[in-house]
C-alpha cells in the first residue's frame, strides 16, 4: 500500500470519488471530519458504503473511528467482510487498544469473519501516546502505528517548519517502535498543502528515508507523487532480485560469502531489505 486517501464519512458522493481516484487505500472518517451531530447518519451511511463493496478491483477500505467507547459504537456499526481495519483516533494506552479486541473479536463471531480478521492502526496524537509506543505497538491486532501531527503539534506546543525538523524525533520513535515490534512499517503522515507538490515530493522521500512505508493523503492531486516516491523502479527491483538470487546461491553453496553485481560484500541485512523491497507485505 503505497497510499491511504482520507475521505469524509458523512459525504456519499465523495465516498464514491474516492473509488476512482486510484489510492491503494482509503479512510474513511468518522472522527474529525464528521460533527457530533452527524455521526449516527455517518456510521449508518459508511455501513451501506462498506456492505455495496465488491472488493474486486476496489481501494481496501480502512475506517477511522473516535476514540474510546464512542469508537466501539463506531465499530460495531462498520465491521464487516469489506473492512480492511480500524484507524483508531487519539489511541494513548494499551487498555483502550485490549478493550477494542475484545468487542471485535465478539463481533467477528457474531458476523461470521475469522478471528483478528479485523485490524487495527492506532493514531498517536499526544505526547502520552508517543511515549507509549513500543507498548502500543504491540497491543492486540496492531498492524503499524500511524502519527497524527496537527493534534501532535498542539499537544507539544511546537510549530513544525517546512522539514518538519520539530518532529524528527518523534517520526522516527514511530518507527523504531514499529520494527521492535515486529510489525510493518508506520504510514507517513499527511501533508495538509495539497497544491505544492515539489513539496510534497521532498517531504515524502525525505519520510521514506526515515522508514516509513507509504503515506496518508488528504486530496487526490496528492496520489501520483506519493506512488512515484514509494513505487520500485524496475532497476531497483532487478538490483533486490539479483542480491536475493546471489545470497541464496551462495547459501547452496555453503559459503557465507556473496558478492553484488558491483563485487561489494552482501550481509544479512542487504539480503533483507532486498526481500522486503520485492515483497513489502511478507
Amino acid at each position: 500500500m503505497r497510499s491511504y486517501l482520507y475521505v469524509p464519512g458523512d459525504n456519499p458522493a465523495k465516498l464514491a470519488k474516492a473509488l476512482t481516484t486510484g489510492a491503494d487505500a482509503l479512510i474513511v472518517d468518522l472522527e474529525d471530519a464528521v460533527p457530533p451531530a452527524g455521526k449516527d447518519a455517518a456510521r449508518a451511511g459508511v455501513a451501506d458504503f462498506l456492505g455495496a463493496r465488491t472488493g474486486i478491483g476496489e481501494p481496501r477500505v480502512w475506517v477511522r473511528v473516535n476514540p474510546g467507547e464512542l469508537g466501539q459504537v463506531d465499530a460495531a456499526a462498520v465491521v464487516g467482510p469489506q473492512l480492511a481495519g480500524l484507524c483508531v483516533a487519539k489511541a494513548d494506552s494499551v487498555d483502550e487498544l485490549t478493550a477494542l479486541d475484545r468487542l471485535l473479536t465478539g463481533l467477528e463471531a457474531e458476523r461470521g469473519l475469522a478471528s483478528g480478521t479485523v485490524r487495527v492502526v492506532p493514531l498517536l496524537e499526544s505526547a502520552a501516546a508517543v511515549l507509549a509506543a513500543p507498548a502500543i505497538a504491540r497491543a492486540p491486532r496492531v498492524v503499524r502505528l500511524q502519527l497524527g501531527e496537527a493534534d501532535l503539534a498542539a499537544d507539544l506546543g511546537v510549530t513544525p517548519g517546512p522539514d518538519g525538523c520539530e518532529l524528527l524525533w518523534v517520526r522516527s520513535h514511530a518507527v523504531l517502535a514499529c520494527a521492535a515490534a515486529g510489525i510493518a512499517a508506520p504510514v507517513a503522515p499527511v501533508s495538509t498543502d495539497f497544491r505544492d507538490l515539489d513539496a510534497l515530493r521532498e517531504s515524502t522521500l525525505a519520510l521514506k528515508r526515515l522508514g516509513f512505508r507509504g503515506r496518508a493523503c488528504i486530496h487526490p492531486a496528492q496520489l501520483p507523487v506519493v506512488h512515484e516516491v514509494f513505487t520500485p523502479t524496475e532497476a531497483e527491483l532487478a538490483a533486490a532480485r539479483d542480491v536475493v538470487t546471489r545470497h541464496d546461491q551462495a547459501m547452496r553453496d555453503g559459503t557465507g560469502v556473496c558478492l553484488d553485481a558491483r563485487g561489494r560484500l552482501v550481509d544479512e541485512a542487504v539480503v533483507r531489505s532486498a526481500r522486503r523491497l520485492l515483497d513489502p507485505e511478507g
